[in-house]
């Protein structure tokens, strides 16, 4: 295995031993989506706030593997203070990049990298992309997008 997968592996396992952003809203602070991939039984209940095209707060529960859970700390820390547009920009960027597809490396994604070895295992890409999704539909029951 070499270092930078090693690197990876570790920062994966430290979102999801240790998550960011865990926990809900109140409901009337925001919105909830709930989303389960049944293939394998992952749930995410994502809470978000959003004001002024801007996502204020972003929180999450859920149960599910490593990858599941660490991509939803993940991308809590990530969007929190971005405009709606940044927000599904780097949606649009998480999901090119699940799907294998070069990404400009100009971007600094931050921890959200240490996932970019899940396109090659296919069946942990819906894992990854959960919460993904539930950002995407969030934004647009926000009627934000």
């Amino acid at each position: 295995m070499s270092s930078l997968d090693d690197l990876y592996r570790r920062v994966i396992m430290d979102h999801y031993q240790k998550p960011r952003n865990r926990g809900k809203l109140d409901e009337s602070e925001g919105l909830v989506v709930n989303l389960n991939n049944p293939t394998c039984g992952d749930s995410i209940s994502l809470s978000l706030k959003v004001e002024e095209g801007k996502v204020v707060d972003a929180r999450f529960l859920g149960e599910g593997c490593s990858i599941s859970m660490s991509s939803a700390s993940m991308m809590t820390e990530a969007i929190k203070g971005r405009s709606v547009e940044e927000a599904l920009k780097l949606a649009s960027i998480f999901s090119d990049m699940m799907q294998g597809k070069e990404i400009d490396d100009s971007i600094d994604l931050g921890d959200i990298e240490a996932l970019s070895g899940v396109a090659k295992f296919p069946a942990r890409i819906k894992c990854a992309t959960l919460a993904w999704k539930a950002l995407e539909q969030g934004i647009r029951q926000a009627g934000e997008s």
